[in-house]
């Protein structure tokens, strides 16, 4: 089933080490088939190298592996909280890619210096609170899911005009309408993580972009007035 899905995340993961997003098996990406609600993701710790279309796990919309011989990732109890939360997204990543790892390390968000960032983030890139021991002790990876909901609730934060979070001491993930597209937000917030810690170290204070400059970047590529490339 879904042969066509796993090659589509097969392919998102192995965009992972080309773009040089994760070492050794550090990440993970996942599609939601938006007809059943299917999720395809990468099997625990498999090399990428060696991985084939028929390693990838299946999973059906309650998170109950339907189809693999291999255990899905570890981190697929986070994918499936947001699946369930942000019903719009079709695509999951999770990196420990440098720069935006060393934000996450730093307990910081990215904010938006520039309009490289607002043509894919509205506003600062959020970053979750630090996990307490009872969330760590439990169902640690669902919690992780919790986390992030509970970032973008409270900070009334919408999740398809900020595909990316960080997780405190932990690391990014991104999102999107399927697979690909999750993998390009990845690649773009490791990029503006990297030019978000030069510009301070530059001027260790200087300000967010202004509001007007950070809405008309990012909407003339997103929402029903976006205008940017050839539709």
């Amino acid at each position: 089933m879904l042969e066509k899905l796993k090659e589509e995340v097969l392919a998102a993961n192995l965009e992972l080490p080309r773009l040089g997003l994760v070492d050794f098996t550090w990440g993970n990406v996942s599609g939601r088939d938006p007809a059943t609600g299917a999720i395809v993701i990468k099997p625990s710790g498999v090399p990428y190298e060696t991985m084939k279309a028929g390693d990838m796990v299946v999973a059906d919309a309650e998170g109950r592996v339907v189809e693999g011989a291999l255990r899905p990732s570890s981190d697929f109890p986070t994918h499936l909280v947001l699946y369930r939360h942000f019903p719009s997204i079709g695509g999951i990543v999770h990196t420990h890619s440098s720069w935006a790892t060393v934000w996450a390390q730093a307990c910081r968000g990215i904010p938006a210096l520039g309009t490289t960032h607002a043509d894919y983030f509205h506003g600062e890139i959020p970053c979750t609170p630090v996990l307490d021991e009872a969330q760590t002790t439990g169902n640690y990876e669902a919690e992780t899911g919790l986390a992030i909901v509970g970032r973008f609730r409270e900070g009334s934060i919408d999740p398809e005009n900020m595909p990316a979070v960080l997780v405190a001491n932990h690391g990014p993930f991104t999102w999107g309408a399927d697979a690909r597209a999750a993998v390009h937000n990845a690649a773009v917030l490791e990029l503006v993580a990297r030019m978000a810690m030069a510009s301070l170290q530059i001027d260790p204070k200087l300000p967010s972009m202004p509001q007007h400059l950070l809405d008309r970047h990012f909407f003339r590529k997103h929402g029903p007035g976006a205008y940017y490339g050839q539709g």
